[in-house]
């Protein structure tokens, strides 16, 4: 909470959820958080994954896997995870509801209309796409736009210093159908910080990217030597300027012209927050801004090459800035074996 009213204090009012944070106490601390001004917050939501408190009250019971309903971008899960996330915030609409990562079998319009209703019903405002395709962004605004319906405002990808791949094919989309991009991850699990560069890494502190910072043995251990690299160019230049790597990543990411751009990142301290929000204090100068994006080039290519550019291998195997979160497993959990996919050339297999 101190966090928090630190946050607002400096101005801010923009706050980045979803149904299964902390196993849906996320949910509850905001909405306890802004029930004193309800009106000045603007609050983001999700649906897709699983809930994990069953009860909503906060007691954070594991959630079930094994329940199809649960989980997935259908209409039952937007139904039921949206009155849920309603009850645990102990608010009467949400201001903007995000799809959190793409099923693969849930039809576009299913999709559209679905979030259409609830917006005609007053319950959400506004809504978003996370971790979807391109090309589904698009034909999505297109049907909406067709139809009359409310269109998808803004895209959430992952976006920061060593995670570029999404520009080639979403920056164009989103100037072109007038779409903001929210980035999330901007300090790539806090590799931006350069604490991993420099070896500062408080003792007896979560430390999200290790081992995969030195151990060759873990799945995205490469990547994570490619991200150490680019890092390892920028620290002078982060040095000269004196300001926080923090704070710079964000600005770079702030003073993209291309698209509407807000990175939502996440502070475990008061400390950290004062860093990141040392981003408000000053600007990139062009020539600054031309050297950090030509050292960055290499993060615009994918991760795993095999599977193209963001969000695919995202989609099937998460992040090197979530190392321990594997995508398939947080939207499907058990029931993967449960679905033969009709939409995939290699549909599900079901267990024997």
């Amino acid at each position: 909470m101190r966090i928090l009213e630190q946050f607002a204090t400096a101005g801010g009012n923009f706050l980045d959820t979803s149904n299964r944070y902390q196993e849906s106490q996320s949910e509850q601390w905001l909405g306890e958080f802004i029930a004193s001004d309800r009106d000045y917050f603007v609050v983001g939501t999700k649906y897709s994954l699983g809930d994990g408190a069953a009860d909503f009250n906060a007691r954070a019971q594991t959630t079930n896997h094994r329940d199809p309903n649960n989980r997935g971008n259908h209409r039952k899960n937007l139904r039921r995870s949206v009155e849920a996330s309603l009850r645990r915030m102990n608010i009467d609409y949400i201001d903007l509801l995000w799809v959190h990562i793409w099923d693969y079998t849930t039809p576009y319009d299913e999709i559209t209309l679905s979030i259409n209703d609830l917006i005609r019903e007053g319950k959400i405002l506004y809504a978003g796409l996370s971790s979807v395709p391109a090309w589904e962004v698009a034909r999505m605004n297109t049907y909406a736009d067709h139809h009359a319906y409310h269109p998808f405002i803004a895209v959430q990808n992952e976006w920061s210093l060593v995670e570029r791949s999404q520009e080639p094919e979403f920056v164009p989309m989103c100037r072109a159908l007038d779409m903001g991009v929210v980035a999330w991850s901007p300090l790539a699990g806090g590799l931006v910080s350069g604490k991993y560069n420099r070896g500062e890494l408080a003792p007896g502190m979560p430390h999200r990217l290790i081992p995969h910072v030195s151990d060759p043995s873990q799945f995205w251990y490469k990547t994570t030597q490619r991200n150490l690299a680019i890092m390892e160019e920028l620290l002078p230049i982060f040095d000269s300027i004196g300001e926080p790597g923090t704070a710079i990543g964000l600005r770079w990411l702030m003073q993209q012209k291309e698209v509407v751009t807000i990175p939502i990142f996440s502070v475990r301290t008061v400390e950290q927050l004062n860093e990141a929000l040392r981003s408000l204090e000053f600007e990139l100068d062009t020539t600054v801004m031309e050297k950090i994006t030509t050292i960055t080039e290499p993060a615009i290519n994918p991760p795993i090459g095999k599977y193209g550019a963001y969000p695919y291998p995202m989609l099937e195997y998460g992040s090197p800035a979530l190392p321990n979160f594997y995508s398939r497993n947080l939207l499907y959990g058990e029931t993967e074996p449960m679905i033969v996919n009709h939409r995939t050339p290699s549909p599900y297999k079901f267990k024997p």
